[in-house]
């Protein structure tokens, strides 16, 4: 009888432990979409911020001397004593590999000017 009684105890729990991983797992793939969803609105914010950003107060240019690009850089801020090149982050977003290279070419003084006339 005994014997009985530690089997079924057995099988009770490992019906647990295969309901417990089974759980698990449905936890991790609830995570996984969740973060998803929230790096998807993470870069939805930051597009959108981006657009807003010219026309703040913190923006240190005119605004409509501003003008939106997009991509790689968000803009280019025209000025009567210089040009320059605008990139907008929200919270912790850091310059892609693209953008850090244009940043150096600018701070290289390797911009140039081309005027192309089509006849």
């Amino acid at each position: 009888m005994l014997e009985w009684i530690l089997f079924l105890a057995i099988v009770v729990l490992a019906l647990f432990l295969v309901f417990l991983l089974y759980r698990l797992q449905s936890l991790r793939n609830s995570l996984s979409d969740l973060e998803f969803r929230k790096g998807s609105q993470s870069v939805k914010y930051g597009k959108l911020t981006e657009q807003w950003i010219p026309f703040s107060e913190k923006f240190p240019f005119p605004s409509n001397n501003f003008r939106f690009l997009g991509n790689p850089i968000d803009g280019i801020a025209f000025n009567d004593d210089k040009i320059v090149f605008c990139e907008f982050k929200a919270n912790t977003a850091g310059l892609s590999e693209k953008q850090k290279r244009i940043r150096e070419l600018v701070q290289n003084k390797k911009v140039e000017w081309l005027e192309l006339r089509v006849e």
